[in-house]
């Protein structure tokens, strides 16, 4: 009898160790927002890549937000310092195209969401964000494996940072990882007080119509790092992505790498850190220069718009950071841009002061 006991004990014991190893390997690939990556790789991923980010000591919003989960409409929690990822296979031309299947490249967003924009034109919500390329080492197969990819080796290829993304204003930049030291961890990125654009480089921090100025900096403590999911799919109740009050849906559907500006960027030198838009920033350096404000931009008439319009695409489409991987020194081509916008500062300074033409603005 004693023996039967202990061998029922031994095959209860081996039960027992068997499912543990299953419920283990099923946890490990769960892929909650079904994009082919496992929760685990992705939560992993996102703990590696996670940016420094340095922010405004005295920011009206204090630091990102964390929101209530479960919430249709963005509601705000707490201002704690949360930061939001989203994590999904490159290759597609939007996360919810992508298939799952071999993961070799995979697309990281990382979101620092505000209470509210604080800067000019101010507004409730703010949605901002940086992005990371990574490969991994062996062209892991998401679906396989009892790790689900987490214990590949995984890489930064580049770095994209959104500033005044989408609007007159865009310096958004992309960069190499190597150049910012941030191949196998997250880069350092700076977020301008009030209105929260991102900034791969300090120097950069005064590039959006003049608004921005990163003085009085401080280092985000790390908080809170919730994986959103994907637009149609959330995780962690993250209902709120939809949300019309804000752009954060539309933000997670588009990739930041496209082929175009990758191919453009590595043309240029391995010092160099691009603007995502290279033709618009002629435009900008008018805006910030007569005197950053829409309301002297509005005075100016005519003779403003086609002094803009007659800037051309001359700025350098990008700036240098001189071999010093932190970004405090500009090289060259830093300087030739700001020569650039100087001169048509000038141009638009003699336009303003023209008197208008007899017949008022319908004269022929």
């Amino acid at each position: 009898m004693l023996r039967w006991v202990a061998v029922l004990c031994l095959l209860g014991s081996a039960c027992v160790a068997r499912a543990e190893r299953h419920e283990g390997r099923a946890s490990a690939l769960l892929d909650s927002d079904g994009d082919g990556l496992s929760d685990a790789l992705e939560q992993s991923l996102l703990v590696q890549f996670a940016p420094a980010f340095m922010i405004g000591r005295k920011d009206c919003s204090d630091v990102p937000s964390e929101f209530q989960p479960g919430s249709v409409a963005p509601v705000v929690k707490a201002e704690n310092g949360t930061i939001y990822g989203e994590v999904f296979p490159a290759g597609a031309t939007s996360p919810a195209k992508a298939s799952s299947g071999e993961a070799r490249a995979v697309e990281i967003h990382f979101y620092h969401l505000w209470k509210q924009d604080c800067g000019g034109h101010g507004h409730p919500l703010d949605a901002e964000h940086v992005s990371v390329l990574v490969r991994s080492s062996g062209g892991v197969v998401a679906s396989d494996g009892d790790s689900g990819g987490v214990a590949a080796t995984w890489t930064a290829l580049y770095w994209y940072a959104a500033a005044h993304e989408n609007t007159v204003c865009d310096v958004s930049q992309i960069a190499r990882a190597s150049t910012l030291g941030a191949e196998d961890r997250g880069a350092k990125v700076w977020v301008s007080p009030g209105k929260h654009a991102s900034y791969l480089n300090e120097t950069l921090c005064q590039r959006g119509c003049g608004a921005d100025r990163c003085e009085e900096m401080k280092a985000l403590k790390p908080g809170k790092l919730i994986n959103l999911g994907e637009p149609g799919h959330p995780m962690h109740g993250a209902e709120f992505i939809a949300s019309g009050l804000w752009p954060l849906a539309a933000k997670m559907e588009t990739t930041n790498f496209p082929a175009d500006a990758v191919a453009r960027l590595n043309q240029l030198p391995e010092t160099d850190i691009a603007w995502f838009h290279p033709g618009r920033h002629p435009v900008q350096g008018i805006i910030s220069i007569s005197s950053s404000t829409e309301g002297a931009l509005a005075e100016s008439g005519r003779n403003t718009t086609a002094a803009i319009s007659g800037a051309g695409d001359s700025t350098d489409a990008a700036i240098s950071v001189a071999g010093d991987s932190t970004g405090d020194a500009l090289s060259k081509s830093y300087r030739k841009t700001i020569h650039a916008l100087g001169t048509s500062a000038r141009h638009v300074g003699r336009a303003l002061q023209m008197p208008e033409k007899a017949g008022g603005a319908d004269a022929r």
